[in-house]
């Protein structure tokens, strides 16, 4: 998909004429004029919003900077938001969507490695609260999601990484061929667009079966849990896919303990990890770590749902108490 052809896919699902398109300061300079054109050559009248890149702008704040702006101009049900930019520009921009006037469209336009396998599929839309990530969210299915991979050629080595831990997540739960693919860490950049599908493919039929996250699809989360933690410790100065990657290492050694993997698969996971250059190290007590995930929303009363790990390709839900859940961190 070329960013010359988004204005005629817009048109083709927004009944109204007006769309705003949201955004952060880094991708601004490189995306935004080239969609905007398109848009307005499809008739639309165009407006753009853009955040601070990073997690903070996942605020109640700018969420409601947000809604005003589409208030003012005004946006109405016909209309529609644009999320251009990562994951915290799609979570936003979708929140945004799923609250304007009760729901309004949203066209997700990923332009990060994370953004594209992960966050932009499965309709999942939040910001952050104080207490913790994502705490308040809905669900919100996009009209549309335009992948341009081409955006992926002006990420910085970082950015890739961050991806790269979801990529990774994808092999460890559901295929097996991927982790086969990802292990030639050397030449994968080759192979990206067959990772890239496989990790859609594996994520569209997971929320196809499961949209509403009550059965298989917490196997994406595997590495979140604790992830989450390491990213909320941290100040969220750990980016989410770093911190990911931190939360798979970490509950695959408790799985290979707990005897739920072989130590094995817990060392291929680690090694995988390392291969791509996680610093998979935790500077964080394991007491600080347990009363975050208190917080955690996969917390059901007195219990947490674990994604842990049996084979490369397969993972399963572990319900522990929360008593355990300290026990064994």
């Amino acid at each position: 998909m070329q960013y010359e052809s988004i204005g005629e896919a817009a048109r083709n699902i927004v009944s109204g004429n007006t769309i705003v398109v949201v955004t952060d300061e880094n991708v601004k300079p490189l995306y935004l004029d080239r969609y905007m054109q398109s848009l307005k050559a499809a008739g639309f009248d165009v407006y753009s919003f853009t955040i601070a890149p990073g997690e903070e702008s996942k605020s109640g704040k700018v969420y409601l900077e947000l809604l005003n702006y589409l208030a003012e101009i005004p946006l109405t049900r016909a209309d529609a938001l644009v999320a251009l930019g990562g994951g915290v520009v799609g979570d936003l921009t979708g929140f945004a969507a799923a609250t304007y006037l009760r729901g309004i469209k949203v066209i997700q336009v990923p332009t990060t490695l994370l953004a594209v396998v992960d966050s932009s599929i499965g309709g999942k839309t939040a910001i952050n609260l104080e207490a913790g990530k994502n705490l308040a969210g809905a669900f919100h299915q996009p009209a549309l999601i335009w992948r341009d991979v081409s955006a992926l050629d002006t990420l910085p080595e970082e950015e890739y990484l961050n991806g790269m831990a979801e990529v990774v997540k994808y092999g460890v739960i559901a295929d097996a061929e991927l982790w086969k693919i990802l292990f030639n860490y050397v030449n994968v950049k080759n192979e990206m667009p067959v990772v890239i599908q496989k990790c859609v493919d594996i994520k569209t039929r997971i929320v196809h079966d499961d949209e509403f996250d009550t059965g298989v699809r917490q196997l994406l989360n595997f590495g979140h849990t604790i992830g989450h933690a390491i990213e909320k410790a941290s100040n969220f100065e750990i980016s989410h896919g770093f911190a990911v990657a931190k939360g798979m290492a970490e509950i695959a050694r408790i799985s290979a303990e707990q005897g739920w993997c072989s130590k094995e698969c817990a060392d291929e996971i680690r090694q995988l990890l390392e291969n791509y250059g996680f610093d998979l190290s935790i500077d964080y007590s394991k007491e600080e770590l347990y009363d975050i995930m208190l917080s955690d929303k996969k917390r059901k009363g007195g219990v947490i749902d674990l994604v842990v790990p049996e084979r490369i390709g397969k993972c399963r839900l572990e319900r522990v108490t929360t008593q355990q859940l300290k026990e064994i961190l």
